[in-house]
């Protein structure tokens, strides 16, 4: 039996620069972005079917003869190309439900990236966190042909606060994020999510923005210097400039696709800044999902008296990706 655990993540700077469409072409040279794992996880357990069959366990149930019958896209795919064809079960749980696709934290790439940790470790194979994020990639965006970034797949593979570049060769280069451990202390002090209630297909919103990557790349320029900008400050313990490129960054980030906000989303974001949030973003694609919020300690009170009727989540920064927790 083999149980990996993977976290999601956060990404607070640089979203939409790790399309191939842009970083391929970008006049810095690359695309960039950064973020963090968070302390909830998704869990996936490995184990021999004595039977000869393919179970899955997750939101529904399934039972077949081979992996080429197996529904779920995402663990047929890994099954292919780690070469298991038969005779193996595997459940799938998270801290989050199961239904919460669409909620912005990545729990698509983080079930690749942890069932495919699972099926190497159950061949007795290692692999490093980027031939993982490589091969939920794959998964992702040649096979299912999803129309989606590439941040996700690294952030939750690798773990961790860190930064990203991806390059115009499609190579990617991982920086961890290093200051005092107290200004991270003090930043995730800062932080709040709140869940907006609405779940989405983030699909069309990035068939959209994909589409339209051409037409914004001054708006994707201006995002890729600020991942450097707010990194020198964060660095530096300017926390509070940190909150201000928060908002700064959602501004643009509106204008890259119809849906990415509404009104729902922009009551929000305007009654918590109201109440003394410096800034923030809805994560992930947009539409719904969580919101996340840069508060001072001494507004939060009042930026949950105004968002009372939406449930705030706590959370930590992980600082490890996927790993095997369990091997027998």
């Amino acid at each position: 039996m083999i149980i990996s655990k993977t976290p999601l993540r956060c990404s607070f700077f640089g979203g939409g620069t790790d399309f191939h469409e842009y970083y391929e072409n970008s006049r810095p040279g690359y695309g960039s972005v950064i973020s963090t794992t968070l302390d909830m996880h998704v869990y996936i357990t490995v184990n021999h079917n004595f039977d000869g069959k393919v179970r899955l366990c997750y939101a529904g149930n399934e039972l077949v003869d081979h992996a080429d019958q197996v529904k779920h896209n995402i663990i047929r795919e890994a099954l292919k190309i780690v070469g298991i064809e038969k005779g193996i079960e595997i459940f799938y749980s998270a801290d989050i439900p199961l239904s919460g696709a669409g909620i912005g934290l990545a729990s698509s790439s983080a079930l690749a990236v942890g069932v495919l940790n699972a099926l190497h470790a159950y061949k007795g194979e290692y692999v490093s966190a980027e031939q993982l994020a490589k091969e939920a990639c794959y998964i992702e965006i040649e096979c299912l042909g999803q129309q989606i970034g590439i941040q996700d797949q690294y952030a939750v593979s690798y773990g961790g606060f860190k930064r990203y570049r991806f390059n115009q060769n499609g190579s990617v280069t991982v920086m961890p994020v290093v200051c005092r451990k107290e200004i991270l202390q003090q930043l995730e002090k800062n932080m709040m999510l709140f869940f907006t209630g609405i779940t989405r297909d983030s699909g069309k919103i990035l068939s959209e923005q994909t589409k339209t990557i051409s037409d914004k790349t001054a708006m994707l320029d201006s995002l890729v210097a600020t991942v450097d900008r707010a990194h020198d400050e964060l660095v530096c313990g300017n926390l509070d400039l940190w909150g201000e490129e928060l908002d700064k960054s959602w501004q643009i980030k509106k204008k890259f696709a119809g849906g990415i906000s509404n009104p729902v989303i922009d009551k929000m974001y305007t009654a918590a800044r109201d109440a003394g949030a410096l800034g923030g973003k809805i994560l992930g694609a947009g539409g719904g999902g969580f919101l996340l919020l840069y508060t001072k300690k001494d507004r939060q009170t009042d930026v949950k008296t105004v968002l009372k009727e939406f449930r705030q989540v706590p959370f930590a920064l992980e600082p490890q990706g996927s790993r095997i927790i369990f091997s027998d």
